[in-house]
């Protein structure tokens, strides 16, 4: 959707919003660049202070971000993520984790509740890239770590709660480290892969059974904790 113009009440909450439902709905994905102050200019009809607020704000609240010199980039796709993104600066990896693993807990239990015969398949495939990720990744760890985020956000979203599954989602930035951590690390194949585990979160979840899926997630997050903690000792 376009940019409209806007009436003239309330001009900097009303471009705020706008700015704030196209990177929302993904027309201004995280890491695009947003339209020259000029163009916002024209394209909403407010004067030139009215846009240098607003994005102001969102620059404020983690949304929006200045790169002197080039321009101002989104930084987050919510209010939320930009949020969570402040607060995980001052974070540990240790902490950041067990965020994780309460996220990762609930989300497994849910979808043991109620996930449908789509959720299962999208899991499995999920799970089946991130072995084939591991397989063919060498020392390249990348495509494997963004595998199993991939994995858990398929898991989350089984959950059927919207509000679990956006918070995960926000947090896969600091969980993109911590993964790192974890699996470039010096540490047993077996703690840094995984299969197992995550073999056993699907099948308690394929099975309808909360409990044991809790257990799973739980269990193959406290070795990869264990492991944290001892590498940042």
């Amino acid at each position: 959707m376009p940019l409209q113009n806007t009436p003239r009440r309330n001009l900097v909450d009303s471009v705020i919003g706008q700015i704030e439902d196209l990177i929302g709905r993904g027309e201004w994905p995280v890491g695009t660049k947003i339209p020259a102050e000029p163009v916002l200019v024209e394209q909403l009809g407010v004067g030139r202070n009215t846009v240098r607020e607003a994005v102001r704000a969102l620059a404020y609240t983690g949304l929006l971000g200045p790169r002197p010199g080039d321009g101002t980039y989104v930084l987050a796709s919510s209010g939320l993520g930009a949020a969570v993104k402040r607060r995980l600066r001052y974070g540990t990896a240790i902490e950041a984790y067990e965020v994780r693993a309460s996220l990762e807990r609930d989300a497994a239990r849910y979808a043991a509740m109620r996930r449908t015969e789509e959720d299962i398949a999208r899991i499995r495939q999920a799970l089946a890239v991130r072995e084939d990720a591991w397989n063919q990744g060498g020392d390249d760890t990348s495509a494997f770590i963004e595998a199993d985020l991939a994995f858990h956000r398929a898991v989350a979203a089984a959950a059927g709660n919207s509000v679990l599954a956006e918070l995960y989602d926000q947090f896969s930035d600091s969980f993109y480290l911590t993964l790192h951590s974890v699996v470039g690390a010096p540490l047993p194949e077996a703690v840094r892969r995984q299969v197992a585990e995550h073999t056993a979160i699907v099948d308690a979840i394929e099975r309808g059974d909360p409990e044991a899926a809790e257990k799973a997630a739980l269990h193959h997050l406290s070795a990869a904790a264990d492991a944290l903690r001892d590498l940042s000792r």
